[in-house]
């Protein structure tokens, strides 16, 4: 029993060790929730660029549109090309049978992504795919190893190629990626691209908690009642056992 128990602890905190091993790799994204701006730019982002393949089925566009400052007409305009309702959640135009037949695999939804994942590893994973002939969309990514996603960014960033250096373990030579360098050129500079994939993934961020900028606003003063309730409680106590101490 005491050998099954072992066997299940260690089983569990492996994965947790790996992924401990692999945040320490993790570039900081630097999002900020309470940045419109950048959220409105995050959606362009993430329609023209994520949603033909990925949905986010849990958000709606109108709520989108009213936490962002997008009126309704220029929300149907810019934004819904897939159509349907302001009222709809957040669809993929692409049927998931098909996406699954071209990719091998269905495209994940994107609604909380960044809650999963984390705003560090999407943020580095979008900038950290490198040219491998090897793989079917002729891409592979230092973050997700073997990735099915192709680079749909790639004429944005370009495509970046592998610095290999040859490792020996235990007698064996094998070649180790130590990290990546500008390949053929995209249309933006590496700190256009860095700023582009921070919009997206800051977006990405909002749809994951929708009420979170509200909820941390609204927590600096529901502590700052409470301290102030404290104090007049504290004062009341001190008055009311004065004459007993």
């Amino acid at each position: 029993m005491l050998i099954k128990k072992i066997v299940f602890a260690a089983a569990m905190l492996a994965p947790a060790m790996a992924l401990g091993e692999a945040a320490a790799h993790l570039d900081h994204a630097g999002t900020d929730i309470h940045n419109d701006a950048s959220l409105q730019r995050g959606a362009r982002n993430f329609v023209n660029y994520c949603l033909g393949c990925h949905s986010a089925q849990y958000v709606r566009w109108n709520r989108v549109a009213a936490d962002l400052g997008i009126g309704e007409a220029e929300l149907e305009r810019n934004l819904m090309f897939t159509g349907g309702k302001s009222y709809d959640t957040i669809k993929s135009a692409m049927p998931r049978a098909q996406a699954t037949e071209w990719f091998g695999v269905a495209p994940p939804d994107l609604s909380l992504i960044a809650r999963s994942r984390g705003t560090d590893y999407i943020y580095t994973f979008l900038r950290t795919f490198y040219a491998d002939p090897s793989r079917p969309a002729g891409v592979n990514n230092l973050v997700l190893p073997n990735t099915a996603m192709p680079h749909v960014l790639a004429d944005l960033q370009g495509v970046q190629t592998p610095r290999v250096e040859l490792v020996t373990r235990e007698g064996a030579t094998e070649e180790h990626i130590v990290g990546l360098t500008g390949g053929s050129p995209g249309t933006l500079s590496g700190e256009e691209y860095d700023e582009f994939v921070r919009d997206t993934v800051n977006f990405l961020d909002y749809i994951g908690e929708p009420v979170k900028a509200k909820r941390q606003s609204m927590g600096v003063w529901v502590v700052l009642f409470l301290l102030v309730f404290w104090l007049f409680t504290y004062l009341l106590k001190k008055e009311y056992w004065k004459d007993i101490h």
